[in-house]
């Protein structure tokens, strides 16, 4: 759990840079229907509109490596940069021993079976971004301090972190080359046994679809579906014009079902997010949703909001998954039909409308309206019943924002914490919340809790032997600087 946390917090650092890109591309498809309808892009308006487009989708295109050194950098001790490189190392390494040239070099084999080379054609994945990230801090918390032979004392230290890194890479490639594709062909084994279910099969697939984005897994699904892996491709159909009398299903039930739900649901869901956020932060939680909703609504970018919660709260976002699979099942069943070229907004619904298989599109607003209702009670429900950590709902206490240091000299309380934790030798790692500072100790009988208490702090928790939380209030970054100066 702890893991998983850090983790949490460490893609806060990559999801911060997504919003921008989705209110660019959301104004720039306005400005310039023809980057998705095809077409000359003539005019100032119109090249002004690609520009937005192609600046917002600089980052959202590369978010798999954005992924990689956010997590590198924020999983890693003092969020050091030396750990960003070596998981950006660990990235190019795998993406590049894992690609389908690569691949079907090593075992031409695979060139013969087109769901195995599906499989590497999607490597670069969010999925593989987050264990080259994982790689590259864990490599930089092992290996930061190591000490080579003088012959080799050059690679000592940091710079043997991206050496190792690239050796641990070489091993995971390895694994995963016998691996992913085996997980990938599972996927797509399931999306063609639940495309006779109708209705139900395209709630389900939306249930699974929403499921699968941490892992990057869910784009073998969407290939299933969206485009002429099996023979179907409710995506390229629906755009080129086509009607559902020119294909096999009902044209657009597997992208319809994602309108309500990433226009209405998620800004619902979102405000559930803010009214159940402690009092003290409820600006932090607005500031870290609120531009999410946006984009979702607009052009229906979801990353911003699903990765702010889904590893802080895992099983809220199961919930949110199953949401999608209930109103993607009544949403098909009503007739609403709409298609997207990038993804479920009202940028894409407005474009689409006007397409053949496009049919029932008014209903987005009684489905709208039904799924902000339903999206903001279940969220504030199980958010609430079940005291789930979204954001603005951390583990500090209701009070600890409003705390005040009683000493502002940053240096000498960070020296008294220090003794009072036995010393630098006593400090395995040092982290800090919004008003706490996280310490893991060596020996918890070297802690003295009156000596860190002299300091002027609020208080101190010990959740475990190994576990000394300091709270300081929200002049706790200031501490902690020092602290780590100290310590180093």
């Amino acid at each position: 759990m702890k893991f998983l946390q850090k983790l949490g917090k460490a893609l806060m650092l990559p999801v911060a840079v997504l919003p921008i890109c989705g209110i660019l591309m959301g104004i720039g498809y306005l400005l310039c229907p023809a980057t998705m309808q095809g077409g000359d892009i003539v005019g100032f308006v119109p090249k002004l509109g690609l520009f937005l487009v192609k600046a917002g989708g600089a980052l959202i295109d590369n978010m798999a490596l954005l992924f990689a050194i956010g997590v590198g950098v924020g999983m890693a001790d003092e969020n050091d940069g030396t750990a960003g490189v070596a998981a950006l190392a660990s990235w190019l390494m795998m993406t590049t021993l894992l690609s389908t040239g690569v691949v079907t070099t090593l075992m031409p084999s695979i060139a013969e079976n087109v769901d195995k080379t599906l499989a590497f054609d999607k490597i670069a994945n969010p999925f593989i971004g987050i264990i080259a990230g994982i790689i590259g801090s864990m490599c930089y918390n092992r290996f930061k301090s190591t000490k080579l032979p003088d012959w080799l004392s050059f690679f000592s230290g940091k710079r043997c972190v991206a050496i190792v890194a690239g050796v641990v890479s070489i091993l995971v490639s390895a694994v995963l080359l016998f691996v992913w594709p085996i997980v990938f062909g599972a996927l797509i084994a399931v999306g063609k046994g639940i495309v006779s279910l109708d209705a139900v099969g395209a709630g389900i697939y939306a249930f699974l679809n929403r499921l699968l984005i941490p892992t990057g897994l869910h784009h073998a699904l969407n290939n299933v579906f969206w485009f002429d892996t099996i023979g179907l491709g409710d995506l390229t159909h629906f755009w080129a014009g086509e009607t559902s009398a020119d294909v096999s299903w009902s044209l657009g039930m597997y992208m319809s079902g994602f309108f309500p739900c990433m226009m209405f649901g998620i800004p619902g869901a979102a405000l559930a997010m803010v009214h159940t956020a402690k009092e003290g932060k409820k600006k932090v939680a607005i500031g870290l949703v609120a531009s999410a909703a946006l984009c979702a609504f607009i052009c229906g970018v979801t990353e911003p909001f699903e990765f702010g919660f889904m590893f802080l709260a895992p099983v809220l976002y199961v919930i949110y998954a199953l949401l999608y699979g209930i109103f993607t099942f009544i949403t098909v069943s009503l007739g609403f039909r709409a298609g997207f070229s990038f993804s479920a907004g009202g940028t894409d619904l407005l474009f689409s409308a006007s397409l053949p298989a496009a049919a029932k599109t008014w209903l987005i607003i009684p489905l709208g309206i039904a799924a902000f209702l339903v999206f903001y009670v279940v969220f504030r429900f199980a958010i609430t019943k079940f005291d789930l950590k979204t954001p603005g709902r951390e583990d500090d206490n209701e009070d600890e924002t409003k705390v005040q240091l009683a000493n502002d000299d940053f240096t000498t309380v960070a020296k008294i914490i220090l003794e009072g934790v036995g010393g630098k030798e006593n400090v395995a790692s040092i982290d800090n919340c919004i008003t706490r500072l996280r310490l893991e100790i060596k020996d918890y009988t070297a802690v003295d809790e009156k000596k860190i208490k002299s300091a002027g702090v609020a208080g101190v928790i010990r959740p475990g032997k190994t576990s000394v939380q300091v709270i300081i209030g929200t002049k706790v970054q200031f501490v902690a600087d020092e602290f780590k100066k100290l310590c180093k």
